[in-house]
């Protein structure tokens, strides 16, 4: 299962007020664990950006002057996000600002819906902590994810941020390998020797609140996954 957590910054809030994106950011996870993959572009807006927003994540006009604009890297970034599935935190608003970005190239692009499909992760959070703060770093503070360098919005780092969040906010797992072997690279197999030696094992059955807890959890983790785990399709 490939995904991408993806973040932009924008010019602005408003696409329809012809806002574009200055930043783009995704991050690669494969079978939930992060691959260090990543794409990341600051891109030339060729407008101004509005002070609220400089404020939100400290982009200038003339620090973005020299970089490419949206064209330039639309065959890298489409490359890297397609087929994937895309994990987004409020996903309409960056999903519009990328689809309004494919429309002004007067090209044969799709909506981005065309190639990926997209996981809200505002909506899984509100519906987890309904009445709650569901923003990032209401989300960071929550699961345990340390965002102290996030002094400023930038969407290299909110995706890395959000890459975190979303693999605690559906289960906690985000590795199955032990810390040496996060170290091998993606793809490669890893040899381990198993020992021969017999020793008597003790079977302890679980209590029927264990199993309903057990059970429940499950169901959380299939809800938020959207029916894809594993665990309730097996045995």
């Amino acid at each position: 299962m490939r995904q991408i957590a993806l973040d932009t910054e924008t010019t602005g809030t408003e696409v329809s007020q012809g806002h574009r994106i200055i930043e783009i950011a995704g991050i690669e996870l494969v079978n939930r664990r992060p691959t260090q993959r990543h794409c990341h572009y600051y891109l030339q807006p060729d407008r101004d950006i509005d002070p609220d927003a400089i404020k939100v994540h400290g982009l200038t006009p003339e620090f973005l002057q020299d970089k490419p604009r949206f064209s330039d890297i639309v065959q890298e970034v489409m490359a890297f996000i397609e087929g994937a599935e895309l994990i987004i935190h409020n996903a309409p608003f960056d999903t519009s600002f990328i689809n309004n970005e494919l429309k002004l190239l007067n090209q044969e692009w799709q909506p981005l819906e065309h190639y990926c499909q997209v996981i809200d992760t505002l909506i899984m959070a509100r519906q987890r902590h309904p009445g709650q703060r569901n923003n990032l770093d209401a989300l960071c503070k929550r699961y345990n994810v340390d965002n102290s360098k996030r002094q400023l919005h930038g969407a290299l780092l909110d995706a890395e941020l959000l890459a975190e969040v979303y693999l605690a906010m559906t289960g906690g797992q985000t590795s199955l390998l032990s810390a040496t072997d996060s170290a091998q690279t993606p793809g490669e197999h890893v040899i381990r020797r198993i020992t021969t030696q017999r020793s008597r094992l003790v079977t302890i059955m679980p209590t029927a609140e264990e199993v309903q807890a057990h059970q429940q959890r499950l169901t959380a983790i299939d809800q938020a996954s959207g029916g894809k785990c594993l665990w309730l399709t097996v045995g």
